[in-house]
């Protein structure tokens, strides 16, 4: 049995969720408060979260960048809010996606069915090994370490906090150097199943990825290449 961690205010969404997912056979953990959300979280160990974005105390957003210090599991955010820039911070703090109030709970329903489908092909199905993964999974390039084993990055020696979704990224496309890939097979094998939202995620953690790593004053013979109207790839020329 999937257990799902409702984390809202509105005691009358909470059980909704409840009777819709009950009847599709998953449990149901809720909680009602941001300050307490965490604690549930580590407590419970969901399969999933559906996280509120506007809750008494800390924010979806505090709940996510705190779960994402600490896990993978998936996340889905909700909001009354219409504003776009609530969606791409949502999903540059790691939620795997995105619905807006008020919704119907059998769309919900589809989109964590949706999620889980992704992770559990993810772990069943795992992808031909490359070179790098089969030395440890790691990744080395000038001035760059991608530890996939430790999920840690190291730029000039330094370690940079990353979540496991953008280490993730890198780490695939790091491993494959010099070829394309579109926004399409990233979601693919990076999330691990046709996304079923938007592939803009792709972007945003991508431009979270540039942040962390690119810096033009030092020299080094790699970086995250824009292939427009195409996708991405990470470029390497020898020393």
């Amino acid at each position: 049995m999937k257990k799902v961690l409702v984390v809202d205010d509105d005691s009358n969404i909470v059980e909704v969720l409840r009777l819709y997912f009950d009847k599709d056979g998953f449990a149901v953990i809720s909680c009602m408060t941001g300050d307490r959300a965490f604690d549930t979280f580590m407590v419970a160990q969901p399969d999933i979260v559906i996280l509120d974005l506007m809750l008494p105390g800390k924010d979806g957003y505090d709940i996510c960048r705190e779960i994402r210090k600490v896990s993978d599991t998936p996340i889905i955010m909700l909001t009354a809010r219409t504003d776009t820039l609530d969606k791409v911070v949502g999903l540059e703090l790691g939620a795997d996606d995105y619905v807006q109030k008020p919704f119907e709970p059998k769309e919900l329903l589809a989109r964590v069915k949706a999620v889980l489908r992704r992770t559990e092909k993810k772990e069943e199905t795992p992808s031909v090994p490359t070179e790098a993964e089969k030395t440890g999974e790691v990744v080395t390039y000038q001035g760059l370490t991608i530890d996939k084993a430790r999920y840690a990055v190291l730029v000039g020696g330094l370690e940079v906090e990353m979540p496991p979704k953008e280490l993730e990224l890198l780490f695939f496309l790091a491993a494959h150097p010099n070829r394309v890939f579109t926004r399409e097979q990233l979601l693919e094998n990076v999330w691990g199943y046709d996304f079923y939202g938007e592939s803009r995620t792709v972007d945003v953690h991508v431009k979270r990825i540039r942040e962390k790593i690119e810096d033009p004053s030092r020299e080094v013979n790699w970086q995250i290449k824009t292939v427009w109207g195409v996708g991405y790839k990470f470029e390497t020329t020898p020393v």
